[in-house]
């Protein structure tokens, strides 16, 4: 074989060795430079012993969903249901919440990731909905009223059977800025 041939064959073999690897990483989900495909714009706060992560995701044409996943940082609390009333049962717990404002609406209710269980606290005759002590996501289906700048409300409150309950948060702002094509949380 002469250098010319050597040198063809060789060449060859590169360029279908960088095709290959490419393909591969293409079929496994490696990113492509150029690739649109961008992460679901998330934002987070620690108020009263949960931390709240909320996500905008599937955002097309103006709508997406909000989701939010409330995780108590102590083992054994859990969060009360997104159905009980606002002013809870007999005054007490507060439902788990997300409400928006501004340039965003709900397009459809509120739902929980979790089964709700009742269970009974001292001074209360009606059982009081909760979920199960840990983290839950609570989701919201969103539309945008065109561009502009947009509130999620955020609510919630922990409780424990041995180590009783936080104090409850309300209407606490989250800001997010909204486009046709886009959501961001922004800080104000």
């Amino acid at each position: 074989m002469n250098v010319s041939q050597h040198i063809r064959r060789s060449r060859t073999v590169r360029v279908s060795a960088a095709l290959l690897s490419s393909a591969a990483l293409a079929a496994c989900g490696g990113q492509q430079a150029g690739d649109a495909h961008q992460p679901a714009p998330t934002t987070s706060f620690t108020e009263q012993g949960v931390t709240v992560t909320l996500t905008v995701s599937d955002w097309h044409a103006s709508t997406g969903t909000l989701s939010a996943v409330f995780t108590p940082e102590r083992k054994g609390f859990h969060l009360y249901s997104t159905d009980l009333p606002s002013g809870g049962v007999e005054g007490v717990g507060r439902p788990t919440a997300l409400a928006v404002s501004g340039a965003v609406k709900a397009d459809g209710r509120l739902a929980a990731s979790a089964e709700v269980r009742s269970i009974t606290v001292p001074g209360v005759e009606a059982p009081l909905p909760v979920y199960p002590d840990g983290p839950v996501t609570a989701t919201l289906p969103v539309r945008a009223d065109g561009d502009g700048d947009a509130t999620v409300l955020v609510g919630y409150a922990s409780c424990s059977i041995q180590d009783g309950c936080t104090i409850p948060v309300s209407d606490h702002p989250v800001h997010l800025h909204v486009t046709g094509d886009r959501a961001n949380f922004n800080p104000h």
